[in-house]
């Protein structure tokens, strides 16, 4: 029996307290399992115990809410009997490490916590962060990562229909993987994962447990350092044929009533699996390894607790109901074993070869995981307008900005995903929200993942609060009503003051917006200790919002479609430049305040835009968010092929006005008869709109300002991706 030293203690991620504690809960030293067990329950990626604290100040209730956090998704009703359950979680470290397999693996955990509720996944998005585009590692990263969500999510036959791609230096040693599953189920047809009543058998099914993925949530909760390509062997391997399989076998089986519980297999395997169903359930667990299904010889006990093997679920079924099930499982070519049994002893008891190797309390892996109130120092937010040069020439700068990294098109990104399978894909990706129509029905589901890290790092709070607004337009934008997040929080080490304050004030600021818009936070994801050799990210409280279309047939795209339209700004516009896309790529600055946000504003605002879409009297619409009125206005004809001419209000600086990032706004294209009436009916809402011109030529012209040619803008952006992929061109560094 291996000896517990202060060392293994320490490789184990335990603290000394931690370690005392363990001792006083078992009332005695724990052996080498149990050990690994607690070191993964009680990590910071499994027990969120710097988090915990203050997730719980969140709103996650509302009417239409069905499940919030606590289980494997969150869910919405819908209506019709319908419900939409959906989560985004990280796979971060793993992403940087071996780029293919994190980024695959992360994009079938996240489906996996959707199915195992009930729910066929119909939609996934991602988010994704990247280092400096000239970086040594970056562009490897971001071709092995774009290729794992591809290869994945395309074998399993789910369309990703969205998402972000962004490039900031802070990401260099530290990538973010995030992947957010949508899926429909009814609303009476929801499973959980408490295993509650004693004596029910608990059964294994899916792939084979290996040695891949031992301690990957350990490794979730550490920085990383010089040695960090050492940690290969903990990033798991997947394989989406078998997830495919997994996924009809449990929805086969969950069209019985056979079902009790279930789980997924996700970070810490075997271990969290049964640990939470009992704990949820008020029971124990007693598990036998020898009949765990092994791909690898000689698997040792504390191999089969903590490998993070793909593709496998745990489920408590009704007693009598084993062979039923076998049989499906058998049929799809998948293992199925009975491990164990649910107990009345609260007790998670582990036999190997005939021994117990570990005999711990439930709840001494679950509710006496540490809670931490970590110390935190509030730190200023960023203050002042930037200086700029208002001579620059506006339109080279637009053509510049358009063809920047994190301005310019992301065809090179979605083309290599399968987004329009299952024939359901109404809003494909490039606009503001992807839609979805629920199969069957005239309703769409409107998707978005937002967070802006530069708002976050110069003011978390407001930051924050940004995030949730931009979900919030993006939605409104195509005609949805917002319905919830789920968040996915990505910061660095939460030991560090100012990185704990930073996590502080950004849960404070998603509480404050989400509980102004009545758009609750249902499920999501704490991704900390994102840092290498001491060099955090930039704060990336990752926001990913669903919303709901009546009618698909009433949905708004960016794309101007006529001649002749009104141009009509909706939104107040005073110029913000501070921490603009427009101050870092042209001016080579990142300073100022963040904008601020102004909730009511934001609430108001969308209302009125959604109402316009809702009523049929607006079809193009586009949020306006990173590059401000003039990227909005450039996307919006590049995307239909027509051109615009628009002039300045009576005293407006052209390069505040025209590249100030201004919250609440939004830039809608309508025929000109009915432009009168919009503006009178956005002055009754208290909105505020302007005309600012009118569609139509093959230039973007702003008076006494210049023109530029759409085909010039579409040149520059279309260019950046293909050309940084296939390794013609270096990029500048941001």
């Amino acid at each position: 029996m291996t000896a517990i030293t202060p060392q293994i203690v320490k490789d184990h991620g335990l603290s000394e307290a931690e370690y005392a504690r363990i001792k006083e809960l078992l009332g005695r030293d724990p052996n080498l399992v149990e050990l690994g067990v607690f070191s993964v329950m009680w990590s910071e990626h499994c027990s969120y115990k710097s988090t915990r604290v203050h997730l719980k100040k969140l709103p996650t209730k509302a009417p239409w809410v069905l499940q919030g956090p606590g289980e494997n998704a969150g869910v919405i009703d819908i209506g019709d009997g319908d419900a939409c359950i959906f989560k985004m979680e990280s796979h971060n470290h793993p992403s940087f490490i071996e780029p293919y397999q994190g980024a695959a693996t992360g994009v079938g955990g996240i489906m996996r916590d959707v199915f195992t509720m009930g729910a066929r996944p119909v939609a996934m998005m991602n988010a994704l962060r990247f280092g400096a585009p000239d970086h040594p590692k970056t562009r490897h990263l971001v071709s092995g990562v774009v290729a794992g969500i591809g290869g994945y999510g395309n074998c399993m036959g789910v369309p990703t229909v969205g998402g972000e791609v962004n490039f900031h230096r802070s990401y260099n040693g530290n990538i973010l993987v995030n992947a957010m599953c949508v899926g429909l189920a009814r609303t009476d047809r929801i499973f959980l994962s408490a295993a509650k009543g004693a004596g029910n058998p608990v059964v294994y099914i899916g792939s084979k447990t290996g040695r891949d993925g031992i301690h990957g949530a350990t490794m979730a909760s550490a920085e990383f350092s010089e040695d960090s390509e050492e940690k290969r062997p903990t990033v798991q391997v997947g394989d989406p044929f078998t997830e495919k399989l997994l996924l009809e076998a449990c929805l086969e089986l969950m069209a019985t009533d056979a079902i009790i519980a279930i789980q997924d297999m996700g970070a810490a395997g075997l271990t969290s699996s049964s640990a939470e169903m009992g704990d949820k359930g008020g029971s124990g667990i007693e598990l036998d390894l020898d009949k765990v299904p092994q791909r690898e010889p000689n698997m040792t006990a504390y191999d089969m607790m903590l490998s993070e093997s793909q593709e496998r679920m745990l489920a408590v079924l009704k007693p009598g109901r084993e062979k039923e099930a076998e049989a499906i499982f058998r049929k799809w070519e998948l293992d199925f074993a009975v491990i164990g049994i649910t107990t009345d002893t609260h007790r998670l008891v582990v036999r190997h070869k005939g021994e117990v190797v570990a005999d711990m309390p439930i709840t001494a892996l679950s509710d006496a995981a540490p809670v931490y109130e970590r110390p935190f120092v509030e730190a200023a937010p960023q203050e002042g307008a930037p200086v700029f040069d208002p001579s620059r020439d506006v339109m080279q700068s637009l053509v510049k900005l358009v063809g920047s990294p994190d301005m310019c098109s992301r065809r090179w990104v979605w083309e290599q995903y399968d987004n329009t399978v299952m024939n359901d894909t109404v809003q494909r990706p490039g606009g503001d929200a992807a839609v979805v129509r629920v199969h069957g029905s005239s309703k769409g589901l409107a998707i978005t993942t937002d967070v802006t890290p530069r708002y976050c790092f110069a003011d978390p709070y407001e930051g924050a609060k940004q995030a949730v607004a931009e979900s919030w337009r993006n939605i409104c934008a195509v005609g949805g009503r917002p319905m919830a997040v789920t968040d996915n929080l990505n910061f660095g080490n939460p030991e560090k003051p100012r990185n704990m304050w930073q996590i502080v004030a950004g849960v404070a600021g998603i509480g404050e917006a989400c509980r102004a818009l009545d758009y609750p936070v249902i499920s999501g994801n704490c991704s900390l200790y994102n840092e290498t050799n001491g060099e955090g990210i930039l704060p990336t409280p990752a926001i990913g919002g669903v919303g709901l279309l009546k009618d698909v047939q009433r949905m708004a795209t960016v794309a101007l479609k006529r001649a002749g339209d009104a141009l009509i700004l909706i939104g107040a516009t005073n110029g913000h430049l501070g921490q603009s896309i427009y101050l870092r790529e042209i001016e080579g600055k990142e300073e100022g305040a963040a904008p601020p946000v102004d909730l009511s504003a934001e609430k108001r605002n969308g209302d009125l835009v959604r109402g316009l879409i809702e009523q049929g009297r607006v079809d193009t619409c586009h949020d306006l968010s990173d590059g401000g009125l003039l990227a909005a206005l450039a996307e919006m004809a590049m995307a239909g092929g027509i051109g615009a001419q628009i002039a300045l209000p009576e005293g407006a600086a052209a390069i505040p006005f025209l590249f100030g990032e201004d919250q609440a706004r939004y830039l809608v294209a309508v025929p000109s008869a009915n432009a009168a009436g919009i503006l009178a009916e956005a002055k009754t809402a208290g909105v505020p709109a302007a005309s600012l011109g009118v569609t139509g030529g093959d230039k973007i012209a702003v008076k006494d300002v210049g023109a530029v040619a759409i085909g010039a803008l579409r040149k520059a952006y279309e260019a950046w991706f293909p050309a940084y992929l296939g390794g013609s061109e270096l990029p500048p560094s941001n």
